[in-house]
């Protein structure tokens, strides 16, 4: 935001001037102006009032009418106790606003001026296809890596797919049982859909095996543990992590299916990475690591071979890196996967995990591991955590069969925005291919929007039907304000256009405006906080103010050629900038 900096300098030369003394940058605090007073920016007198030797509103009187004598941007002013309420000229508001149409992104970071930031995101296991809270993590990762681009950073997004593990083997061995070589092709499924059709027959047949020992008169805990099923899968995961043809031929497989059903999936979210990496190939190297701090005594082995870690210090607890019979836990793989990822990309100044906030323990332990490992870096990794994802008729369970698939969550969106839009009508000039289109368009808009809006800490209910509502806070409704700006905009082409010159701007006009100067300011604190909600509301707040404007003021029909110029730069200003926000959305 221009307006900030050119009000911190004049602040601090009305203090050098009038009261002997300079004041910090960190000092001079500036705000938005509360809507119940005149004004648009408002400076806290508070820090001032001990060098300047006056009460709040002396010091306030002054430093106002310093700046109305010194100041082009500033052309009145009030002060209510410590508060000085600026008024920022007409001229300023139409530079601004020209400024915007020139290029929307002034004032943001000049991209790859920054540091390198990896972020991580959708890291799906292959045992089951992505789901609504895939989506949601999806979705806010690449909205993330959006916002620290715009912000000037070089991005790579990445991800780890989790291909091994007993969670791996339990769908394998349940094909080997039940599949009766069953393949995509024969069944018609989509590889990830069919490898979790397996998963979630494991789940019933494991429970049914744990029914049938604790009739026979087994305690329910040993037989949890000794499942027939579970005990084959345990097999599994040994003789994977041995390489034996077999099973490691039908984990290629089986893998294979999943990642040709994710591929169709991402690309239907318009989503892409830079780099993958691999749970199979990374926990070699992490086991590595493990091996290694053991023979320094940074880890330590118990009586049954089981490698651990002391976590105390770092206010945690002790942690199991590697199993008794040698095999990996899941954060054996992280540890690799941090390592290696500072190998492939040596410039990186930030490692970002976008994953559920269930696991925040687990990234306490792994950073902390990292560090006791000597790794500097590990205070620059952080963990984007996010709550889950629940629906109108309850939680979802993977192993059950009752999460919302993603590709069909995705459908049927389209088919709800579909629905939607015939009701309302207004599209009998487009073409069925064009309306097909829009209806994908529309229920993509509504879905990640929906999903983005939410403080990612929280979590929230997802409701279809109530996230592609054309009036409320969604992704459609801000949609439909830039159509309608759009529409506007052709409308006056060939519309006479004149300097605007001394124009006196109403209110909503400078409020406008006002909001349209703050964009650079929410991408630059949406990157910092990663914070995807931060700039969604900013639109919809945008959105809200620029129906205002439309509904009260006359923008074609505006007499005064000079004035309805200015409206139509304020349009498409609030057009641009709508524009780029949703794309980083």
């Amino acid at each position: 935001m221009k307006l900030i900096p050119i009000l911190t300098e004049a602040t601090r030369n009305a203090c050098r001037e009038l009261f002997d003394f300079t004041p910090e940058d960190a000092h001079v605090q500036l705000q938005l102006t509360s809507r119940d007073f005149a004004g648009q920016m408002t400076l806290v007198v508070f820090p001032f009032v001990k060098h300047a030797r006056k009460s709040p509103e002396q010091c306030g009187e002054a430093i106002g009418n310093w700046f109305v004598a010194n100041v082009s941007e500033v052309v009145g002013f009030n002060v209510v106790k410590g508060f000085l309420n600026l008024e920022i000229s007409d001229a300023y508001w139409k530079q601004s606003v020209k400024e915007v149409i020139e290029n929307e992104r002034h004032g943001m970071g000049i991209p790859n001026s920054k540091p390198l930031v990896l972020v991580e995101f959708a890291s799906p296991n292959t045992n089951k296809p992505l789901h609504l809270g895939h989506l949601r993590n999806i979705f806010l990762g690449d909205s993330v890596a959006s916002l620290l681009e715009a912000a000037g950073h070089s991005v790579k997004r990445v991800q780890i797919i989790n291909d091994r593990g007993i969670h791996i083997c339990k769908s394998m061995v349940a094909w080997k049982r039940f599949g009766n070589g069953e393949t995509p092709e024969i069944s018609g499924l989509k590889g990830d859909k069919l490898v979790g059709k397996y998963y979630v027959a494991y789940d019933k047949q494991y429970k049914a095996e744990v029914e049938d020992a604790v009739q026979n008169g087994v305690p329910k805990e040993q037989a949890e543990k000794e499942a027939p099923i579970l005990l084959e899968a345990q097999e599994m995961l040994r003789a994977w992590e041995q390489k034996e043809p077999e099973v490691y031929a039908l984990w290629e497989k089986m893998n294979g299916w999943v990642y040709d059903g994710f591929d169709v999936t991402y690309d239907s979210l318009g989503v892409s990475f830079d780099k993958l990496y691999y749970e199979s190939e990374t926990y070699l190297f992490g086991k590595e690591e493990v091996e290694r701090g053991l023979s320094k005594e940074i880890f330590y082995r118990k009586e049954d071979g089981s490698i651990w870690v002391n976590l105390e210090d770092a206010g945690l607890d002790h942690k199991l890196l590697l199993r008794s019979d040698g095999t990996a836990v899941y954060i054996t793989q992280d540890i690799g996967t941090a390592i290696q990822r500072t190998i492939d990309f040596p410039k990186m100044s930030q490692m970002v995990y976008t994953v559920g906030n269930e696991q925040e323990y687990h990234f306490k332990v792994l950073f902390a591991v990292l560090a006791k490992l000597g790794y500097r870096w590990a205070s620059q990794c952080h963990h984007l955590s996010y709550g889950m994802v629940e629906l109108p008729e309850g939680k979802m369970k993977s192993r059950e069969g009752t999460v919302v698939d993603a590709d069909d969550l995705v459908e049927g969106m389209t088919d709800t925005a579909r629905e939607i839009s015939e009701e309302l009508g207004k599209l009998e000039e487009l073409s069925q291919e064009e309306r097909e289109q829009l209806y994908s368009q529309i229920g993509g808009a509504a879905l990640k929007y929906f999903l983005l809006k939410v403080d990612a800490r929280k979590n929230m209910l997802f409701n279809p039907r109530e996230s592609i509502d054309f009036n409320g806070n969604t992704g459609p409704f801000i949609q439909y304000a830039h159509a309608r700006i759009s529409s506007l905009l052709r409308k006056a082409a060939d519309v006479k256009r004149a300097s605007s010159g001394n124009l006196q701007l109403s209110e909503s006009e400078q409020n406008l405006a006002l909001k349209l100067e703050r964009f650079p300011v929410v991408i630059e604190e949406s990157a910092t906080k990663y914070s995807p909600a931060e700039l969604a509301n900013y639109l919809y707040d945008l959105v809200k103010d620029f129906n205002s404007f439309y509904q009260s003021m006359a923008v074609l029909k505006e007499e005064n050629v000079a004035l309805r110029t200015f409206r139509l730069e304020l349009t498409e200003a609030c057009g641009r900038v709508i524009r780029t926000g949703l794309g980083m959305l």
